[in-house]
């Protein structure tokens, strides 16, 4: 039986839902297109929900925000362009350049959408396990085994069709409107567009894809080359489930952490590391309900928020770890104030250097969340859980938004760029406002955001509703379709 909630950018709960819910059932066509137009964040509270809420609704929270910080992020270096990824994306005092927006911990406001990235997958590794780890514990193998194949099957579908339908309608729309934007070129005839996005679109789906897995995020969706290493890190943790479901537990927990350390320090399998963290950290979670923890952390549970707090702190500044995108990426790190140490720690498998401080950054955020009540509370709170609903789809369309929308905006009210010039030279300097102030503060940037935001999370909830949600049931509908009946018993 499948378990609704499916992953990193999934929107829904971590609660075991009937296949027969999963059927498609007529909705009437007025109720359902009023539900359609209708934003929801016009009734949104920032107060935390009166109803009781599940055990693991921080998780959900935690992704919401964490997409949102991909959004800010996006949309700071967006508008200040290659000073942007210049000041945020390297260490404060880099060069002899101070901005408060580079400082450490601060920086998560203006550029943590790295960071947040490295926490979607702790997450996925945590919730993809989270079903079939809670019959292992209990003995079930058979039924862990049909959950873990269930959601194998389902999850391509889940993953993938959003993307499809996001990236087909935005290639079409640029195609049929002529609308500038500054990325990507669309072809002569609608038919070629076509053709290159289906031949694009079949190789960056292929789990063992060898060749260029950016191509079709460069030509259509840049944000989208995360969800390949989605589908991979799924592979690992599905595979890890069923490779583990006998073993006792020490042996299921070193075998965990031997993963994790394969991943990370033997090869470059950064996204494999963070994966099974996340599974760890869901093993280790259950156990604690069970009171089935080893002997060693039993020891240090009267010291359980002091040190989570202080690991807490240590994850926010790993969290922020250089990540400018240059050739010589090492001696970047080697020459940033605040890191010049911790570029020693750097194992020699690892290419990106980023990921590995991340891999420690994004687990230690998401085991010392829950350990944290004051901090639980806020990922709980009504805000983080509506991101979390249409995470997933903001995750999709933010992008999209800040090329149609947001670039023009951004050249109205003063960021424009010579590109500008020249092709939408009626928005440059239309509605000039200061820019005066640090860098990231200034009213010229947050001053659309009141336009930009309540588009962006409009058109996220549209998507959601759209292709998110429906993608769920169509996954658990075909499933359900494949099924043989069980076999009849012999009187």
């Amino acid at each position: 039986m499948p378990a609704k909630f499916d992953g990193l950018l999934d929107h829904d709960r971590m609660e075991e839902v009937s296949l027969k819910s999963a059927a498609w059932k007529p909705v009437r066509a007025s109720r359902w297109s009023f539900d359609l137009v209708r934003p929801e964040f016009l009734n949104l509270r920032l107060s935390s929900p009166k109803k009781p809420i599940r055990r693991t609704a921080w998780l959900d929270g935690l992704r919401g925000f964490a997409a949102f910080m991909v959004y800010i992020h996006h949309n700071q270096l967006w508008a200040h362009g290659q000073n942007g990824n210049l000041i945020y994306e390297n260490a404060f005092g880099y060069e002899g350049r101070h901005y408060t927006a580079a400082l450490p911990f601060v920086r998560h406001l203006f550029s943590g959408g790295h960071f947040a990235v490295a926490i979607f997958f702790v997450i996925s590794g945590y919730v993809l396990s989270v079903k079939s780890m809670g019959l292992i514990h209990n003995g079930q193998f058979q039924n862990s085994a049909d959950s873990v194949g269930s959601a194998l099957f389902r999850r391509w579908l889940r993953l993938y069709i959003p993307v499809i339908a996001v990236t087909f309608i935005w290639m079409s729309q640029r195609h049929w409107t002529k609308i500038w934007v500054q990325i990507g070129e669309p072809k002569s005839t609608y038919r070629e567009d076509v053709k290159t996005w289906y031949y694009t679109f079949k190789n960056y789906s292929f789990v063992f894809l060898t060749g260029n897995m950016y191509e079709f995020p460069l030509l259509y969706h840049p944000h989208s080359w995360s969800i390949p290493i989605e589908f991979k890190g799924s592979i690992i943790v599905y595979t890890a489930l069923s490779a583990f479901s006998r073993c006792t537990r020490n042996a299921r927990l070193w075998c965990e952490a031997g993963l994790v350390f394969y991943f990370l320090y033997i090869v470059d399998g950064w996204y494999g590391a963070l994966f099974m963290s996340g599974m760890l950290l869901c093993d280790l979670d259950m156990l604690a309900l069970d009171d089935q923890l080893p002997r060693f952390f039993k020891m240090l549970e009267g010291f359980k928020e002091l040190i989570f707090f202080h690991l807490f702190l240590v994850a926010l500044y790993l969290g922020g770890v250089p990540s400018y995108d240059t050739p010589d990426y090492e001696h970047l790190l080697s020459k940033s104030p605040g890191w010049i140490w911790l570029s020693h720690l750097k194992p020699q498998a690892v290419f990106d250097a980023k990921w590995f401080y991340l891999f420690w950054a994004a687990s230690l955020v998401v085991a010392s969340i829950p350990r944290l009540p004051w901090l639980k509370q806020f990922f709980e709170a009504r805000f983080c859980q509506y991101l979390a609903r249409i995470s997933f789809a903001l995750y999709l369309v933010h992008g999209l938004v800040i090329w149609v929308l947001a670039d023009r905006l951004y050249a109205a009210v003063g960021f424009a760029r010579e590109v500008h010039k020249e092709h939408i030279p009626k928005w440059v300097d239309a509605f000039p406002l200061s820019k005066k102030g640090p860098m990231g503060f200034e009213l010229a940037f947050w001053a659309p955001q009141l336009v930009i935001l309540v588009v962006t999370l409009y058109a996220a909830e549209v998507v959601t509703k759209l292709f998110d949600g429906p993608s769920v049931k169509f996954s658990n509908w075909v499933y359900k379709k494949t099924l043989a009946q069980p076999p009849s018993r012999k009187a």
